[in-house]
């Protein structure tokens, strides 16, 4: 069987240097200040080929980073979780949809559940997930940077800019194209 978590890996696409999070965040503060005014401007005066920009830049970053070889954001992110996540999840393990939320589940401050701790407790020490197949949505999309109606997510990819280094790569290549 195949690693589902694996992108292909293209002969003629080096594969992209992934950094930690911390020089992530340093990459962004030195660039921040363009990367926000970029996402600012877009935001303003979305072009018309926004989604396909954000599609290309997005299926060009991942043919260039394997998720399994950073795993930033299940180490350092919760994703929400809503009602179907915990079904699915709390049936996959045999549990009542109550003890899974008890067991794993905390209320964040907006009354969303997310998990109670960070790195995810399904994450392996290979970065692979051990419930991939039913995990929760907010996992299935990230780093939501191929959405359409791009223009209402960019505060998100703002965000993720500092987690993802994938979504840094799109947002600095947004850069030289606005």
């Amino acid at each position: 069987m195949t690693n589902p978590f694996k992108h292909p890996k293209s002969a003629i696409v080096k594969p992209m240097e992934i950094p930690a999070v911390l020089e992530l965040r340093k990459k962004v503060f030195q660039q921040g200040k363009a990367m926000r005014a970029t996402l600012k401007k877009l935001k303003q005066k979305p072009p018309r080929d926004l989604d396909e920009q954000f599609e290309k830049l997005h299926n060009q970053a991942f043919k260039k980073i394997d998720c399994l070889q950073c795993g930033n954001c299940c180490k350092t992110t919760s994703p929400m979780l809503f009602e179907k996540d915990i079904e699915r999840l709390s049936a996959r393990f045999k549990m009542k949809p109550g003890d899974f939320v008890t067991q794993y589940l905390t209320l964040d401050t907006d009354g969303l559940y997310c998990l109670q701790q960070t790195p995810c407790p399904f994450l392996g020490d290979d970065n692979a997930c051990a419930v991939y197949v039913d995990r929760p949505k907010a996992c299935r999309e990230f780093p939501h940077t191929n959405h359409r109606k791009m223009h209402t997510h960019l505060a998100l990819a703002h965000h993720n800019i500092e987690i993802c280094p994938a979504v840094f790569a799109i947002v600095e290549q947004l850069n030289t194209l606005t």
